[in-house]
């Protein structure tokens, strides 16, 4: 494992353990040229995947672009990080035993969708807001109404129903 400090090859791993999860392997490492401390994560990849985008452009799947995305969507709101990290560790795991090695962005954005949906729905708007490329007001009324549900919108009977703002 190369230093990030001095870039030497020479590394020693100095302690090693799982992470809660037993998903990845956490490791404590120390460069033997410069002394520098650092740690590593390890975890398994069961295929290389290859992002489509919507251009058509092929790309390598960044498990580190999926987290800084899912870490934007939630940033500010009350979810730990060990959560975020078990959520992003899923949806890593369901695209890669999906069977195919090529993945639409497409799907991978509606398959983060589904998981912040379930974690906080704030973090699901924000998501969907950039993923979906809202434009107007009502790109978001539409999305809160997707997570409320239409009937859920409705007034009650014999209620007067304020008119949107405008």
């Amino acid at each position: 494992m190369r230093c990030p400090s001095c870039g030497s090859l020479d590394t020693q791993v100095k302690d090693s353990r799982p992470t809660e999860d037993s998903a990845v392997i956490r490791r404590r490492r120390v460069c033997l040229t410069c002394n520098f401390r650092f740690t590593t994560f390890e975890r398994v990849q069961l295929r290389e995947l290859t992002v489509i985008k919507r251009n058509g452009r092929r790309v390598p799947f960044d498990r580190d672009k999926l987290m800084r995305s899912v870490q934007i969507a939630l940033r500010k709101r009350a979810v730990e990080p060990e959560r975020i990290e078990q959520m992003v560790s899923k949806i890593v795991r369901e695209l890669e035993s999906g069977g195919e090695s090529e993945v639409s962005s497409e799907a991978i954005g509606e398959t983060v969708m589904a998981h912040l949906r379930e974690i906080d729905d704030v973090a699901y708007v924000r998501f969907a807001s950039v993923y979906r490329n809202f434009g107007e007001v009502k790109d978001f009324r539409a999305a809160l109404d997707e997570l409320s549900g239409d009937e859920a919108d409705a007034p009650p009977q014999g209620s007067q129903q304020v008119p949107p703002r405008k």
